[in-house]
């Protein structure tokens, strides 16, 4: 019996999708609910299972091809799948170290890089760069080729220029578009503030071990930023808000995008209702996010909605940014690397755990007003980190 294999009904905002790898080829032997094929679309990328044991009979469309939502891509030949054989033991041979004579040819023939012939940091540099020494000309005593030969071999063309061109994927095609979309579209702004996270870092240290006890997940630091963010969003609704043609949308809960970085690019999985969720639900949450984001499972629905982003460029060393807005947002908090500094504190010169935080927003419903004081209010709570478990 022959069954169609389709595409996963695909959401509205979502067109169609790219067939970015087939695992298996036709007459491959398939099993139930192992993955046929990897599809890539603007957002994610799905992963589309066989629906049956069998054999793989036909592939309607080949890598590269564009899908539509419900397309039949493939066909299976359902049936029993028998299992592979186990292929047979080859015969016992000599290893090379049995066989002097091979041996000692070996130890004499003379490497890619000139082997003994040239010294350790010519030969790797003529590794590094593809460059055979037998066509370097050397300057060294008795014509041996040194470092600087290499060096100068390539100067003059002699080394491997390799170039790459490869197709965009669908995610990294789409995150261009929406940053442009951004640049182009929204009167974009950014504000800076600095945070001493050192009562922050206090409270990680001391509690950290019982809160990982009793909720089985680390206490991070996005779950401060998160919570700060849920909290002050409620007092700076225009923070919150978004456009759509000539009128404003105030969302009455804070539905945090997270931005992830990944192999294929920058995701925003969504924490909902923020404003409602505890520190282990910020925490869990995001532990789950990232991993199903670097293991591909991410659903489209986790990718869909969101009225704030918070995307943490410390996490690669970054110490100042200034974010883009996600559209149809209005605006996004930027966390950065946390270093050690000399500041002021009542007459005093003391050395503390500094943030910088900025934060981009449209300018077109939000004022620099409201975006400072929203910065303030974000210091403000992480500074005092008790103020959010009292709802200040």
């Amino acid at each position: 019996m022959s069954i169609e294999v389709k595409v996963p009904v695909l959401p509205e905002s979502v067109s169609d999708a790219t067939i970015a790898t087939w695992h298996k080829k036709a007459g491959d032997s398939v099993r139930r609910d192992e993955n046929l094929l990897d599809l890539e679309t603007d957002k994610v990328v799905l992963e589309v299972p066989s629906p049956v044991d069998g054999k793989l009979k036909e592939l309607k469309f080949k890598e590269g091809d564009t899908v539509n939502s419900q397309q039949v891509v493939a066909i299976i030949e359902e049936g029993a799948v028998e299992d592979a054989p186990k292929p047979e033991k080859k015969a016992d041979t000599p290893k090379s170290e049995d066989k002097p004579a091979a041996k000692a040819e070996a130890a004499k023939a003379p490497s890619r890089t000139g082997g003994s012939e040239l010294p350790p940091g010519a030969a790797a540099h003529a590794a590094r760069n593809d460059v055979n020494p037998a066509d370097v000309e050397g300057t060294g005593r008795g014509g041996r080729v040194t470092k600087e030969d290499v060096v100068n071999h390539i100067k003059v063309g002699g080394g491997a220029r390799p170039e790459q061109r490869v197709p965009m994927t669908r995610i990294r095609q789409r995150i261009a578009e929406r940053m442009m979309q951004s640049k182009n579209s929204i009167a974009m702004l950014t504000s800076f503030n600095e945070v001493n996270l050192g009562k922050v870092m206090a409270m990680r240290k001391e509690l950290g071990e019982p809160f990982e006890k009793t909720h089985g997940i680390k206490l991070g630091f996005m779950s401060f930023f998160a919570k700060a963010a849920a909290n002050a969003l409620q007092k700076h609704p225009a923070v919150n808000a978004s456009v759509d043609g000539n009128d404003v949308i105030y969302h009455g809960y804070a539905d945090i995008s997270i931005a992830v970085a990944t192999d294929k690019g920058l995701v925003t999985p969504v924490l909902r209702n923020v404003e409602n969720m505890s520190f282990a639900d910020v925490e869990s949450s995001i532990a789950g996010y990232a991993k199903a984001a670097r293991e591909g499972g991410l659903k489209l629905e986790d990718l869909q909605g969101g009225t704030f982003t918070i995307t943490n460029g410390g996490t690669f060393g970054s110490l100042m940014s200034t974010p883009i807005v996600n559209p149809p947002q209005s605006a996004i908090l930027g966390m950065h690397a946390i270093k050690e500094r000399p500041i002021a504190e009542n007459g005093q010169v003391l050395v503390a755990p500094m943030m910088y935080i900025a934060l981009s927003y449209d300018h077109r419903i939000i004022d620099g007003k409201d975006a400072v004081l929203f910065l303030v209010d974000i210091k403000n709570q992480l500074e005092n980190p008790h103020r959010m478990l009292l709802g200040l």
